[in-house]
């Protein structure tokens, strides 16, 4: 998935980067479309509805970047013998998970 991360700096593949690029242009679009419904006084459920979708869009776009982050950057430093990137690992799906 993505070259080892180097001094806190990630070098993701194309394909990566592009559905990264795709989640996020589309989350982007989600969000300038509820700005328009509470422009436009739409019902509160229906703009609940849209926040609740892109709420479970993020979470897989977070999802994506994770699983590349643990076959890469994670599997790369555990080889290296840099152990402590388990907790660091620990504390980002713990934020994850709030």
């Amino acid at each position: 998935m993505s070259i080892c991360c180097v001094d806190k700096k990630a070098h993701h593949n194309e394909e990566l980067k592009k559905k990264l690029k795709n989640r996020l242009n589309r989350i982007e679009g989600q969000v300038r479309g509820i700005n328009k419904m509470v422009e436009e006084d739409v019902y509160c459920d229906d703009i609940l509805t849209q926040i609740s979708s892109i709420r479970s869009a993020l979470s897989g776009t977070a999802n994506l970047l994770l699983e590349a982050h643990m076959k890469s950057c994670i599997i790369d430093q555990l080889s290296g013998g840099e152990t402590e990137i388990i907790d660091e690992l620990l504390i980002t799906i713990k934020k994850m998970m709030k």
